[in-house]
């Protein structure tokens, strides 16, 4: 293999990793730009390496190239499973995790020097990434997560009158905390399933309508 042919296959999985990192930089996730060149980099250089050291021995039987390439598709499901994030109801990061592990096995094709699967590859992530988010929100219909934290006035009749209000927005309460401040002044977080996302500033204003409460705000 030439040198030539040696760098390009590094740069392609540094450009055809970072075409899906960006996707994931611009949506504000932890595993962003660098991670993936870096991951679909990695990968590719596995998989040269597993391939110069068989073309070295190649009279060899028990080096096999594929043996590296297997422990990348099994190793990288330790990073992807640090992007993966649990809150209560909801789990986060699982795309991030499928893109890493995606990126990998694209620098896996460019390493064998398989340049058509790596570019059909990459095209199709992206086409699911970029395009499919899009069709999914207008198309499917999801719910949403969020935490709604209320300052109010201990009173008899509150937890119902938030509960009617979030019930006129079909809001379901999950899950709620109660902290007390002192004898007056109670602190609440209510863990909350919406439909439309586009209606939470509406419940926030309905909420402050509420007599005793004070203040409310979206934390998560």
């Amino acid at each position: 293999m030439s040198d030539f042919d040696l760098f390009l296959r590094l740069f392609l999985a540094a450009v055809l990793g970072g075409l899906v990192g960006l996707e994931r930089e611009a949506h504000g996730r932890a595993a962003g730009l660098r991670t993936h060149i870096l991951v679909c980099v990695g990968a590719t250089l596995i998989m040269l390496t597993g391939v110069n050291l068989a073309m070295s021995f190649q009279y060899s039987s028990s080096i096999d190239p594929f043996r590296m390439a297997a422990q990348v598709v099994s190793g990288i499901g330790f990073l992807g499973a640090g992007t993966i994030i649990r809150f209560r109801a909801s789990v986060k990061g699982l795309t991030t995790a499928a893109s890493l592990w995606a990126v990998a096995a694209i620098g896996l094709s460019i390493g064998s020097g398989f340049y058509k699967g790596a570019f059909f590859a990459t095209a199709l992530v992206l086409v699911s990434l970029f395009a499919l988010t899009r069709m999914e929100s207008k198309m499917i219909k999801r719910d949403w997560y969020k935490t709604l934290k209320l300052d109010t006035k201990s009173g008899p009749n509150q937890l119902k009158a938030i509960r009617e209000v979030l019930s006129d927005y079909s809001a379901e309460i999950k899950d709620f905390e109660i902290k007390k401040i002192d004898e007056d002044n109670v602190n609440l977080e209510l863990h909350l399933k919406l439909i439309n996302l586009r209606l939470s500033d509406n419940i926030i204003s309905d909420i402050l309508d509420i007599k005793g409460i004070e203040k409310a705000r979206w934390i998560k």
